[in-house]
């Protein structure tokens, strides 16, 4: 028994699909090392890295527990350990909770203005999952809880909030929003029997050119962000890998959109984050 409750509570935390940690990882220390100059403390670099695992394993555990009436009705989701019934409420809350907790303990350490604005990453991820229940476009909400970790990773170097770590935040924020909507596709006709809002559902046949518009909007503030910061070829070259990718997605979904293209394409972004820090990192490193 006890061995499936633990196997049950990675489950909750999507231990075994990290693809959402690294889609909350890549931008902030693509933040973390632009602040840096290419060279952020170490320290620093490890509380960002397992931050982001473990804000994304309470944010999992909540939404399981925001989406345990709807979970049960739709086809992609049934097995989850609380629709499923291999955990209990006070189980997924005590996880939770648990996470919470260690997160705290991580942002103590960081300084003020970074310290502070953790609360406000706490309550974006925390209150994402409920966001389905009253807005039309929740994807967009969370494009914002994901971006905000290069709000906070910028403040940990600079204890301040600059236009770079702005520019990021938004980038991510449009980024987000867009590979979501993707993968809301998945779930399209489950959620409108079940009367669960998304972005996929309100722009309908418009999704994938509403898509295709954000990811230019990525595009134009990463561009942006290279000409502010002074980046070099390195971090060019990264962007037309990135655009590259963005065209690819948008025209593979257009063609079949349908559940098992829809989450390739989402996977695909986790390359987009790697090459995104990798173009920073390197353009610094070449600079010496």
């Amino acid at each position: 028994m006890e061995r499936e409750k633990i196997r049950a509570s990675l489950d909750l935390i999507r231990f075994a699909r990290p693809v959402g940690t690294y889609l909350v990882l890549f931008p902030t220390l693509s933040s973390l090392f632009l602040a840096g100059s290419g060279r952020p403390p170490l320290i620093l670099i490890i509380i960002f890295s397992l931050g982001s695992f473990i804000m994304r394993s309470a944010g999992c555990a909540i939404n399981d527990f925001a989406d345990r009436e709807f979970d049960g009705k739709v086809e992609r989701t049934k097995g989850r350990p609380l629709a499923s019934g291999r955990l209990t409420v006070k189980e997924a809350l005590f996880t939770f909770i648990l996470f919470i907790t260690v997160a705290f303990i991580l942002a103590l350490m960081l300084n003020r203005l970074a310290f502070y604005l953790c609360f406000v990453g706490l309550f974006l991820a925390t209150s994402y999952p409920f966001m389905k229940r009253f807005i039309q476009i929740p994807q967009a909400f969370m494009g914002i809880a994901f971006g905000w970790g290069a709000i906070i990773a910028w403040a940990a170097v600079r204890d301040r909030v600059e236009l770079p770590a702005v520019l990021i935040f938004l980038a991510t924020a449009l980024w987000a929003t867009a590979y979501d909507t993707i993968y809301a596709i998945q779930d399209i006709e489950d959620d409108r029997r079940i009367g669960v809002r998304s972005s996929a559902i309100f722009f309908g046949k418009h999704a994938v050119r509403v898509v295709s518009f954000l990811y230019a909007g990525t595009m134009a503030l990463l561009l942006l962000l290279g000409i502010i910061s002074r980046l070099g070829p390195v971090y060019y070259t990264a962007l037309a890998a990135i655009a590259a990718i963005f065209v690819y997605q948008v025209v593979r979904v257009n063609a079949s959109p349908d559940r098992e293209t829809a989450f390739r394409a989402f996977k695909s972004n986790v390359r987009v984050g790697a090459i995104l820090l990798a173009g920073i990192v390197l353009d610094f490193m070449l600079k010496g």
